[in-house]
């Protein structure tokens, strides 16, 4: 008997599916905090959570059972995935089971900003009948900019399409023969920026698009732009939108998230009529709820009693020996992709994998779905992308896939080499496993090195003179930033060389700008691996 431990809200006919089964017994406990999950957990062989309940690892080691954790919906920031695979726990979500709905609320919140409607609704219950001040915008012939080109993103576009607007989008990991498969044209983001009447985002908070939509974009933009979030809070600077919205620069802005979630009552945009809110509900619709429930439920019985895996954003599906063999290529794999992912600036149209040495003997292909998983969760949230559908969301971007093996050690053991190919040329990086867990990156581009790749990194491409690395340290230490450790690779003497500089905590936008002023630098980009 495997017993279930539901601490969210579910849809009862998810439910119905868990205690359907005869070999599950579900115990719901809605509301619990981490400690008293932690004192709860120990005989559970799952545990079913939506966005209320935190997993965290203390919670995870208290688990002596657990199996697998399911997240009825797409996002898994409340569960601790690295402590759950660092145990052997399968962590399922449903990656597309709230696409549509979240889809039609950006439509919604559009029409409902373009035409005033929550402010005229207020209005009227107040008893006024104030026509003439709630003269709206029509979207008929507008342009809509589309930030990031998802699952998400390409709904919102194909239902803008069907309101006869024009909808151009910026999305470096999508070919132009996607786009205009789609009816879509692929601009830079500046180019977005600047054209858009209405503006929705959707694309994930990382390192890079924290604040993306600040004020320097928002300086860009056309006087009376109108601005969609229901991605992600934080991808918007909440000051600047504040000040632009005041200035008169933008007309009105929609907002389903929030950096601080709630807003705190005193939120400077709550109280500007030219925004409409609502408290995250871009997934919240029956239909989707149902969705989610129906598909974790049916998810988490078929793991626990047949040991099928789907959609899991932390293991592929294969057998726990091969598992066992496999876990630091899976790693190494996955860092592969994301270090791609994070140096690249254009759409890859190929992504070529070359396997060497003893690890050509295994079937690959789990590790090819992890350089995917790890290239494509720069530019989606990384809980939509996973072993399942990773190949699928590459082939929809335009991505050719080439995988290779060959029995020869190229220098090392074992080598994974992934190479992407661009409109500008080919970016090759390439990592090895030394023993049986030890992780290194060996290669990047022409530069040969030996670094750990986890953490945040700050990678330099710089002249091979004297003074850089003693101009890069003060820099830094002013800044008030510790330096971990340093790896060097370089071409020749006197040639370009590449710099890892790994630190404890992310560098912020204006010391990169500082350090690509420093005599020798030629670029600078923060790596988190």
């Amino acid at each position: 008997m495997f017993r279930v431990l539901v601490t969210d809200k579910l849809a009862k006919q998810g439910l119905d599916i868990l205690r359907a089964c005869p070999e599950l017994e579900v115990e719901e406990s809605p509301s619990l905090k981490p400690n008293e999950l932690r004192g709860k957990i120990k005989p559970f062989h799952a545990l079913i959570v939506r966005s209320g309940t935190t997993v965290t690892a203390d919670v995870i080691e208290a688990a002596e059972n657990l199996r697998v954790i399911g997240r009825a919906g797409i996002g898994v920031d409340n569960i601790d995935v690295e402590a759950a695979t660092k145990k052997g726990i399968v962590v399922m979500n449903t990656p597309a089971g709230n696409n549509v709905t979240t889809a039609e609320h950006t439509i919604s919140m559009m029409l409902a900003l373009a035409r005033l409607i929550p402010q005229a609704t207020a209005s009227m219950k107040a008893g006024k009948w104030e026509k003439s001040k709630f003269v709206g915008s029509e979207v008929f012939n507008k342009t809509l900019g589309i930030i990031g080109m998802g699952n998400i993103g390409s709904l919102v576009a194909e239902r803008a399409l069907a309101l006869k607007m024009r909808v151009m989008a910026y999305d470096p990991f999508i070919s132009r023969d996607v786009a205009k498969r789609l009816g879509v044209e692929l601009a830079p983001f500046e180019d977005v920026l600047q054209r858009a009447d209405f503006i929705s985002i959707h694309t994930p908070l990382t390192n890079e698009t924290r604040g993306l939509i600040g004020p320097a974009a928002f300086a860009l933009m056309k006087k009376g732009v109108r601005l969609i979030n229901c991605a992600r809070g934080g991808i918007v600077d909440e000051q600047a939108l504040y000040e632009a919205i005041v200035s008169g620069k933008v007309a009105g802005a929609a907002l389903d998230v929030f950096a601080q979630e709630p807003p705190p009552p005193d939120h400077p945009l709550l109280k500007l009529d030219q925004v409409i809110c609502t408290p995250h509900l871009g997934a919240a619709t029956e239909e989707a709820q149902i969705n989610v429930a129906t598909a974790i439920a049916q998810q988490v019985v078929n793991y626990l009693t047949r040991g099928v895996i789907q959609d899991a954003v932390n293991v592929p599906s294969m057998s726990p020996e091969l598992l066992q063999v496999l876990a630091p290529y899976l790693t190494l794999a996955e860092k592969l992709g994301s270090l791609q992912g994070q140096m690249l600036t254009q759409a890859p149209g190929e992504l070529a994998i070359e396997y060497a040495g003893e690890i050509a003997e295994y079937d690959v292909k789990a590790l090819t779905l992890a350089v995917l998983r790890g290239l494509l969760n720069r530019v989606l949230e990384s809980s939509v992308v996973n072993y399942v559908n990773a190949a699928t969301i590459a082939r929809e971007r335009g991505i050719r896939v080439v995988e290779a093996k060959t029995a020869q050690p190229k220098g090392f053991s074992n080598l994974i080499t992934v190479a992407a190919t661009t409109e500008s040329g080919v970016n090759v990086v390439a990592g090895a496993v030394f023993g049986q867990k030890v992780v290194r990156l060996v290669r990047i581009n022409n530069f040969f090195l030996d670094a750990d790749p986890e953490g945040y990194i700050l990678m330099l491409h710089n002249r091979d003179v004297p003074g850089v690395v003693g101009a890069v340290g003060t820099l830094l230490g002013e800044a008030k930033i510790n330096i971990a450790r340093l790896e060097l690779g370089r071409e020749h003497v006197g040639g370009l060389a590449v710099s890892l500089v790994h630190v404890d905590d992310p560098v912020p936008p204006s010391i990169l700008e500082k350090l690509r002023q420093l005599p020798n630098i030629i670029s600078a980009v923060l790596i988190k691996l």
